[in-house]
């Protein structure tokens, strides 16, 4: 049983991931069916006498996922941990812990942070899960990554289709700023700790992902990041400005018909 825990909550020494394998595919279906669920159930879950205590459970849920993760680095001694590597510093870290709270009070001020986080920064993760190449399906921490990095998908899209929230272009700039202040706190945390690399300002991963076509120089670095996750912004609010536009066209038609 021992040998069991310790390879369970361990990792490898070689390639157990891989990209565009089913490994990858499977929890990202997974969590496209649950959303496309709760759209079809949505009123239903809105009129639910149990819809509080699923937003409880999804909170608690969400900040199990989170906190697992350093549960696992303090009990396994042969990870190393070290707070260079593992200190709570990262966009998909804190928009989990944002969701949780969002969740619970329904706070519209957290959706407009966490939703542009989401679909622009922690979405490179589910196309580059680079952090478990070395932990494979028969391992937890594979597990703790797709339900830490596919719950807070899950909760955002339930609050859009179940409690109608939206963002809006000063949501985008609201995110945005939070980011920047996430941003310099990274960067100061990597200057004052050797070895450190939050946010992947520093350098690239270790292990292949999108961030290695990224030039090695900080400042162009930091300039192709800003741009880069700009553009990701715009393209995440893409369609909520196309269904403003067609509901004024249309508010616009029935003008003219009177």
């Amino acid at each position: 049983m021992k040998d069991f825990f310790a390879y369970f909550f361990g990792q490898g020494d070689t390639v157990e991931f891989s990209l565009l394998t089913p490994a990858h595919f499977v929890p990202i279906l997974v969590m496209l069916a649950v959303i496309f669920l709760i759209y079809r159930k949505r009123d239903a879950l809105r009129q639910s006498r149990c819809e509080e205590n699923l937003r409880y459970v999804l909170a608690f849920a969400l900040i199990l996922t989170d906190m697992s993760y350093y549960w696992r680095l303090i009990g396994v001694p042969a990870l190393n941990p070290n707070p260079v590597e593992h200190l709570p510093i990262g966009v998909c870290g804190c928009a989990v812990i944002l969701c949780s709270y969002m969740v619970v009070g329904k706070k519209q001020s957290l959706f407009d942070i966490v939703y542009f986080w989401l679909l622009s920064g922690s979405l490179f993760a589910l196309i580059t899960p680079t952090p478990i190449t070395y932990t494979g399906p028969t391992r937890f921490r594979y597990y703790q990554f797709w339900l830490e990095h596919t719950l807070g998908y899950v909760a955002i899209f339930y609050m859009i289709f179940v409690h109608g929230m939206r963002p809006t272009v000063r949501s985008a700039i609201k995110s945005y700023a939070a980011l920047v202040i996430l941003a310099v706190i990274a960067y100061n945390v990597n200057v004052m700790l050797p070895g450190a690399n939050y946010l992947y300002m520093a350098r690239p991963e270790a292990a292949p992902s999108v961030l290695d076509i990224l030039p090695a120089n900080f400042a162009l670095r930091l300039a192709v990041m800003a741009f880069a996750i700009a553009v990701m912004y715009v393209l995440a609010y893409l369609p909520w400005y196309c269904k403003d536009r067609r509901a004024a066209q249309a508010q616009e038609e029935v003008g003219c018909g009177v």
